[in-house]
């Protein structure tokens, strides 16, 4: 066999995927079937050839690439299969996964070497490799204990710093979150993760979504939960007195904001869309604004009694 090795990024970029946090029989067949299209040269493998093979199979022809790449970067022979095993049982307790899904994480791949080719700034995912090996202290977000779904990226930027300031630590306490992008986008997610997770999953909703939660509640499971925002949308939960601080941040104090239009404003996303227009700023966007308020999250006063309660419940 004639193959064409991976090159340090590659192996990076092969094994980051590999590791996270998505369904196992999906993830793995990608990558490997990847690597095996993009780097056996002889024979050649079309993806229609690749996706015929026994599941056995495609997983000796990626290990033997990505292994044998490893090789030539990492010169010691370092090879624990304990790492792989701890990967297959961690696998096994947040999913349901089946025997073809077994056949692909079930692998050899030289994980213990590889660990010696990261660089120091990793993603969590790629520190949980570490964990498994002993080098660093278990204090990442994996392994995952609940799935965190939400609509939008307010909730997903801002909610793990109020936790924090609350006193609950979403990395130490396995909370990953997922911003769906949209309240349709969440029926989605939880109609798959309800069939494919063992671990609870807690859904946030803005007070407009339901119907969404009558979509869901069917497929609800023991240990699940849902929270519709009691009014509006999660930006109004955030208090007045951050939204002002936030502003005069944002503005640098050229001008000071008055907090009296947010008191009378019916949607505070819709009061800041108009703040911006009128003060001739760029176009307001969710996601820099919420950059802009977790710079300024500082104090028990910045979280609202709804953000308090949506804390307290993912923490049952």
């Amino acid at each position: 066999m004639k193959i064409k090795l991976l090159t340090k990024e590659q192996i990076i970029i092969s094994i980051d995927r590999l590791t996270r946090f998505k369904e196992p029989e999906d993830k793995y067949f990608r990558v490997f079937s990847n690597i095996i299209h993009s780097c056996i040269l002889e024979p050649q493998y079309k993806q229609a050839d690749i996706e015929k093979m026994d599941y056995e199979y495609v997983k000796h022809l990626a290990q033997y690439v990505i292994n044998k790449s490893i090789e030539t970067l990492v010169k010691i022979d370092i090879s624990d299969l304990n790492i792989n095993k701890s990967l297959l049982n961690y696998e096994r307790q947040i999913f349901n996964i089946n025997e073809n899904a077994v056949k692909l994480i079930d692998n050899d791949i030289n994980y213990k070497s590889f660990i010696r080719l990261l660089p120091c700034d990793i993603p969590d995912n790629l520190k949980f490799l570490k964990i498994l090996a002993g080098d660093i202290d278990n204090e990442v977000v994996y392994p995952v204990q609940k799935v965190l779904l939400c609509e939008g990226i307010t909730e997903e930027i801002l909610l793990p710093v109020f936790a924090k300031l609350y006193g609950f630590d979403f990395t130490k306490n396995g909370i990953y979150i997922i911003s769906a992008g949209g309240k349709n986008q969440v029926v989605k997610y939880f109609y798959r993760f309800a069939d494919s997770l063992k671990i609870p999953i807690f859904v946030l909703l803005d007070s407009d979504a339901n119907e969404n939660l009558l979509q869901i509640k069917p497929k609800l499971r023991k240990n699940d939960k849902i929270h519709l925002v009691r009014s509006g949308e999660f930006e109004d939960l955030l208090p007045n007195s951050l939204i002002v601080k936030t502003l005069n941040y944002t503005l640098r104090n050229i001008s000071t904001v008055s907090i009296d239009g947010l008191k009378n404003a019916k949607s505070k996303v819709a009061f800041l869309e108009d703040f911006y227009r009128h003060r001739g700023m760029h176009e307001f966007k969710k996601a820099e604004f919420a950059q802009a308020v977790k710079a300024n999250i500082s104090e028990a006063s910045d979280i609202s009694d709804e953000i308090a309660d949506i804390i307290t419940e993912l923490k049952f």
